[in-house]
């Protein structure tokens, strides 16, 4: 008999740990939420930052975790070690493509344009139906306020219009991601999608 393929969660966020106390603390929560649920990570394979603390609280106990990481990148974002398993890239989007393929969903925490990027391309191919992997914003302390006003405002001047709704799911306390994903079942979304809160 098979045993059940492993879920994975690809998790965007800052190889910086930011002002606020808050987005370390929502890191940790996850990590150690994901392991405790035996839920695997997929991340960009640094050290530093909310990076390494959602990877490190994953694989201090127990959990999977893969890092991928770009070569030009190793020292840069301090690799973690001692991982279940490291890709080591030729580039971004070779990097961004494994990330993609060994995901069932993506979360995004507190980061920079890197975050900010790598999420919003996520965001592109499910509104065109390139996959239905569900994607969590997790806006601790109010980070991505503004990024869902701006959301709203796409959607009030119809650039985002109810045939090309954006699915993604708002979660405002991170202890809830994990619970979430766990009872997502893959099917297109409805066209409030985008307004869902978790």
């Amino acid at each position: 008999m098979k045993s059940k393929k492993t879920k994975r969660l690809c998790v965007y966020c800052g190889s910086g740990a930011g002002r606020d106390p808050r987005y370390k603390a929502a890191a940790l929560t996850l990590g150690c939420a994901m392991a405790e649920a035996g839920i695997g990570l997929v991340y960009g394979g640094g050290g530093n930052g909310l990076m390494g603390a959602v990877a490190g609280a994953v694989r201090d106990r127990g959990g999977h975790v893969t890092g991928i990481i770009p070569a030009s990148l190793l020292e840069l974002e301090n690799a973690l070690e001692n991982i279940t398993e490291r890709y080591v890239t030729n580039g971004f989007h070779e990097r961004k493509m494994l990330m993609f393929n060994l995901s069932d969903g993506f979360v995004a925490l507190p980061g920079g344009v890197g975050t900010l990027e790598e999420l919003v391309e996520q965001l592109t191919w499910a509104q065109l139906g390139h996959h239905e992997k569900p994607i969590y914003i997790v806006n601790t302390a109010g980070y991505w306020d503004l990024l869902l006003q701006m959301f709203d405002r796409m959607r009030e001047q119809l650039f985002i219009r109810p045939s090309l709704e954006t699915p993604y799911i708002v979660v405002d306390n991170v202890e809830n991601v994990v619970p979430e994903f766990l009872k997502h079942r893959p099917a297109r979304r409805a066209a409030a999608a985008g307004l869902i809160r978790a």
